[in-house]
């Protein structure tokens, strides 16, 4: 799997989302993606309860630990590469989490407008 360029939505270096949990479709931190990422996993969301349970709903269970699969299951607070698709599907019910535009990848572009991620930008704290 060649990886795409690690370019992020602001057309500089695309930076980590997250080494705690091991996030990215390549789990190197990263929202890096390829052409076999059929989810575009490109957008580095911050998890909240809303998202976490919205996501469940839909079907994506990101909470529950599957220790058979290495993963420890995410909490509020929490960076993840998420499916631009279900960032854009949140957004639309209302319950897209904050997105770190930094480690989102320029691919995301193709699914999201950028000034949707703007919108849900990070803020400092």
């Amino acid at each position: 799997m060649d990886m795409d360029p690690s370019v992020n939505v602001l057309g500089e270096p695309l930076e980590t989302c997250s080494d705690r949990p091991l996030t990215g479709f390549f789990r190197n931190g990263s929202c890096d993606t390829c052409n076999e990422d059929a989810g575009s996993h490109t957008v580095c969301a911050v998890m909240t309860a809303e998202f976490l349970a919205f996501s469940k709903y839909v079907g994506n269970d990101l909470s529950t630990p599957r220790p058979e699969l290495g993963f420890a299951g995410l909490e509020p607070g929490d960076h993840w590469c998420i499916c631009a698709a279900r960032f854009l599907q949140a957004h639309d019910e209302g319950c897209s989490p904050e997105v770190d535009l930094s480690a989102t990848h320029m691919r995301a572009l193709e699914i999201v407008p950028l000034s949707v991620l703007q919108e849900r930008a990070m803020t400092a704290d």
